[in-house]
């Protein structure tokens, strides 16, 4: 049994901690100290006391000790990981994003990743995490960090970029998506029971919430080859590959979608678009799946309101004052998340081929180096190692590289608090494409005033 230290930043969430939480509890062969660490202290001592019932719940195989930190500094003191999960401002800040590109006629069915709110939700995300680098840095230089913080690629390129050294990769869940997509292929077009989502073998790359999978196996089979009779039979009214979910039941849950956006590129272009549909459609220009409510329902999935999410959050924080004060039972069970298993391995554990963020060190030929691409990677004692993709059709590439370097660029425009730069990368998002100059410049002073006191200190707004 291992005894280490994991410094959390954001420990106050309301969703994700508790999934965090609860797949460390059932973990075998780690134990220790997770510090908490929040702006928010009072979320953080919620936290803390949802640990201690976790800790007392007859499933729970590892217990941890839950401290909760007033400083960074303090949290980060002998770390052995560093764990970031933060929300840059608030949801009020988010709605802004989301919803004051609508009255330009641009609709967006997450906004926290590339697009006009992509672009503003990094703005105010790069200083915090130039901060959290060079903390780190300083005080657990050793550590590994693993962010699952959005926008992925540019926060886990802030962390190079400060940190050259750092051991960082960023961690999403969407390719496992898709890999429980195509576990329902192998069901459906070869007559077996449905698949382990793990028994799938891929290759996947491309960037974060748009990443293609080139090849998909299962014992010998080409998942690939199967999918154009299976997408024959769906296409129309899609396909729901969450258990107990069917295709439609995105109308009530906007977190749903069925699929459609993603068979649609397949036919495409021969590759499967591995990410949900409600990131896809937000990297493809506006009128491909974005052009108006309408479009969006054809296509099977939800816009999800910044509304909706306060309504949630609200919900998970009434919900975890009643676990924490034991009104509420917990719900200690597995996530379908791989960041403890990843932690494990790199304290050698076992090696694990997963799919995470990290720089380019040419496992995509394809990408410029340092770019911040999302490919398998080998876990191993204290070793993360790119593996070199295979190529992506050109035309797929060239989607990819469009993309990347509006995210390069709007990085770099952020680290040098270039205005001018991040409207370059502004006015080239796709979901922009209809735009003239003019407009998105007028947009991009509307949604930076609306979010301006949290962008006051670190650019000169005056030059807008």
């Amino acid at each position: 049994m291992k005894n280490i230290k994991i410094a959390y930043i954001g420990g106050g969430s309301k969703l994700w901690a508790r999934v965090f939480m609860y797949d460390l509890a059932l973990t075998e062969g780690m134990c220790g100290e997770i510090a908490l660490y929040d702006i928010d202290r009072p979320a953080s001592e919620r936290n803390a006391m949802i640990g201690e019932r976790i800790n007392a719940d007859k499933r729970t195989i590892s217990k941890w000790k839950y401290t909760v930190c007033d400083k960074l500094e303090e949290a980060l003191k002998g770390a052995d990981f560093v764990a970031c999960s933060i929300l840059p401002a608030t949801f009020d800040e988010m709605a802004s994003d989301v919803h004051l590109p609508e009255k330009y006629g641009i609709y967006q069915s997450v906004g926290d990743t590339v697009g006009p709110g992509g672009v503003l939700r990094a703005m105010r995300t790069v200083p915090i995490y130039e901060y959290f680098a060079s903390e780190i840095k300083r005080v657990c230089p050793n550590a590994w960090v693993i962010n699952f913080t959005n926008p992925m690629t540019i926060c886990t390129k802030t962390l190079y970029d400060v940190f050259p050294e750092v051991k960082a990769f960023g961690c999403c869940h969407e390719v496992f998506h898709a890999q429980e997509f195509l576990s329902c292929v192998v069901k459906e077009e070869l007559g077996v029971p449905r698949p382990d989502r793990h028994e799938i073998t891929i290759d996947a790359s491309g960037v974060n919430h748009f990443t293609w999978i080139t090849e998909a196996n299962w014992k010998g089979h080409d998942i690939l080859a199967l999918l154009p009779k299976f997408i024959d039979k769906y296409y129309d009214r899609g396909y729901g590959e969450q258990l107990g979910h069917a295709p439609d039941d995105f109308k009530s849950d906007p977190f749903l979608y069925g699929n459609k956006v993603k068979m649609d590129l397949f036919r495409r272009y021969g590759v499967l678009a591995a990410a949900g549909d409600r990131h896809l459609v937000e990297f493809c220009n506006s009128d491909w799946y974005l052009k108006d409510p309408k479009t969006v329902d054809k296509w099977l999935f939800h816009l999800t309101t910044v509304d909706y999410r306060k309504k949630q959050q609200a919900e998970k924080i009434k919900e975890s004052e009643l676990m924490a004060h034991g009104k509420k039972p917990v719900e200690v069970v597995h996530s379908d998340e791989e960041a403890t298993l990843l932690m494990q391995a790199v304290l050698g554990n076992g090696k694990v081929v997963s799919n995470v963020n990290m720089p380019n060190r040419g496992q995509m030929p394809d990408m410029p180096l340092g770019m911040v691409v999302e490919t398998n990677c080998v876990f191993d004692a204290d070793s993360v190692k790119p593996v070199t993709a295979n190529k992506l059709p050109p035309a797929v590439t060239n989607l990819v590289y469009r993309n990347g370097m509006n995210i390069e660029t709007c990085y770099h425009g952020i680290k040098m608090r270039n205005l001018e730069e991040i409207f370059a990368s502004f006015v080239n998002q796709p979901l922009c494409s209809k735009l003239s100059v003019d407009e998105a410049y007028s947009l991009f002073k509307e949604m930076v005033e609306a979010t301006k006191p949290y962008l006051k200190d670190y650019y000169d707004l005056k030059k807008l």
